[in-house]
């Protein structure tokens, strides 16, 4: 699908952002591209689709060579998602999502139709969505506008740099979760330039790690972690995933919480936890605020009401920024099975359970035994 042979790229001043690099990126495949600040990753991955052009070396995309490729034609047979969003602020959302398909000429109706399918496709409802503007959404449903319009020309390839790193991580476990969805249901090509070794591993199918403008290696998440190819590999992908627990805090280990709000029936937080497998919601405003929490030997006493009438407000919380041996302290101590993770305002961020508690023990217990043999 994408191929790069010996390319190179050398700024104006002599800096070379990437160097004579060999890389090939499968029809189906996600390639996460990850590395330290200045290695050349988004340089790489913005040569692609020309935005940067190579300095030497040829790329070929489903076997074309792009500078034989009208930039503009090519920028739009290829999907673009970046962390600034970049939507339109005077285009409602179906606008926005409409508009390669409006640039490459499909009519009217082929355009309304595409929209009404990607919205859903990326959990925006079209009645409620398409007729609002950027500014009216939060930063996470522009970014799941960002994608659906990214395929609304139905590429086979888009290019993604840094998509989720400015939203929270709720948010962005949340649309990595997605994304990767659509990417194995429509068998996309994705390049994706990360700072994250954790999003890395959870999306990758290919993981590339680069240092000064080449490839040390390109591997498997499996691989990647179990044979690093040298010590910069090692300490880069232990950087971020640190299994001494010494060091880890709450955001290392906290999962995505199910969460409810005040007004809803008791009937429906019930079935909510059924579906979700789940003991007990944690009650949130419409600004994700943390209000209490809620269990089925609450609702069993009252049965008909809201879930503001039996909720519990008496909450302890943690910091995502807690040290997570701190949290266990405080989880032992209180005999809960749960910890919520809150940020300054209040909000609901995370949360670490004693399973999760857990698999990061068991994980620093697991590395050690390696490391001793």
């Amino acid at each position: 699908m994408v191929r790069f042979e010996l390319v190179s790229k050398v700024y104006p001043g002599g800096q070379k952002a990437v160097d004579d690099l060999n890389l090939e990126a499968r029809k189906g495949e996600f390639v996460c591209l990850i590395g330290p600040s200045g290695c050349g990753k988004t340089t790489t991955m913005k040569m692609i689709n020309r935005l940067h052009e190579p300095t030497s070396g040829r790329i070929y995309v489903n076997g074309r060579d792009i500078m034989q490729m009208n930039p503009v034609t090519l920028r739009r047979q290829i999907g673009y998602v970046i962390q600034q969003i970049g939507l339109m602020p005077h285009m409602t959302i179906a606008e926005n999502v409409a508009l390669v398909p409006r640039l490459l000429g499909w009519d009217r109706a082929r355009q309304e139709k595409r929209v009404n399918e990607l919205l859903p496709l990326v959990g925006l409802d079209p009645a409620t969505y398409r007729d609002r503007y950027p500014s009216e959404l939060s930063g996470g449903q522009q970014q799941r506008v960002g994608i659906a319009r990214a395929m609304a020309a139905m590429p086979e390839l888009i290019l993604m740099d840094e998509p989720f790193s400015a939203l929270d991580p709720i948010t962005r476990e949340t649309l990595q979760d997605e994304m990767k969805r659509l990417q194995h249901k429509y068998k996309l090509t994705v390049v994706f330039v990360t700072h994250d070794m954790d999003e890395a591993l959870k999306l990758g199918d290919t993981i590339v790690v680069m240092r000064s403008g080449k490839i040390v290696q390109a591997a498997s998440p499996d691989e990647l972690l179990r044979n690093p190819k040298d010590d910069f590999v090692a300490q880069f992908v232990g950087r971020d995933r640190t299994r001494d627990v010494s060091l880890l805090k709450v955001a290392d280990v906290m999962i995505r919480p199910v969460t409810i709000g005040p007004e809803h029936g008791l009937a429906e937080a019930l079935v909510l936890m059924k579906k979700r497998r789940v003991s007990s919601l944690m009650v949130v405003d419409e600004d994700d605020r943390l209000l209490g929490f809620v269990t089925p030997r609450m609702i069993e006493k009252v049965r008909r009401g809201r879930v503001a009438d039996v909720m519990r407000p008496d909450i302890i919380t943690a910091s995502p920024e807690t040290p997570l041996q701190e949290a266990f302290e405080r989880m032992f101590l209180a005999h809960l099975d749960y910890l919520p993770a809150v940020d300054e305002e209040g909000r609901l961020v995370g949360l670490i359970t004693s399973t999760t508690m857990v698999d990061a023990l068991s994980q620093a217990l697991w590395s050690d035994e390696g490391e001793s043999e």
